[in-house]
């Protein structure tokens, strides 16, 4: 899989995604603050839900202290369905029920420890096809 990871910071959990994602055979492109000086989380968040949204990456990370920024930001790009995920279960629930394509994570009280159980359950699951929620996701969608 193609994933798009972004940052306004580097540091330890951005280093240890990189890592993981690695690890399980990932394309990884980075942004924001891991490929540049860049260290704004609107630019970091654009160049991540654009790669999703364009089809050059198939989801995304985006990381900031909070990881409220980032998502509002991804938000804003056509085609992204970014979600702010504190735990794996809310991760697992973003992917199933919300067909989210960028996962956000809070660089402040995400260890890499519980970034790696989010990114797990991220990772291992899949959309429904449950027509209800595809018809929900479709009434949020930009146009």
């Amino acid at each position: 899989m193609r994933i798009a990871l972004g940052s306004d910071l580097r540091n330890e959990l951005t280093d240890a995604l990189q890592r993981m994602l690695r690890q399980r055979g990932h394309g990884v492109s980075l942004h924001g603050a891991l490929d540049s000086e860049d260290d704004s989380w609107t630019h970091a968040a654009r160049a991540v839900g654009e790669a999703v949204g364009a089809g050059r990456a198939d989801c995304g990370i985006v990381c900031c202290w909070t990881g409220t920024g980032v998502s509002i930001a991804a938000n804003k790009v056509r085609g992204v369905r970014a979600a702010l995920c504190g735990d794996a279960e809310t991760a697992a629930g973003a992917r199933e029920w919300n067909d989210a394509n960028v996962l956000a994570l809070s660089l402040r009280s995400t260890s890499i420890a519980l970034g790696e159980e989010i990114l797990d359950a991220w990772l291992g699951a899949a959309p429904t096809d449950d027509p209800k929620y595809h018809a929900m996701i479709e009434e949020v969608e930009l146009r």
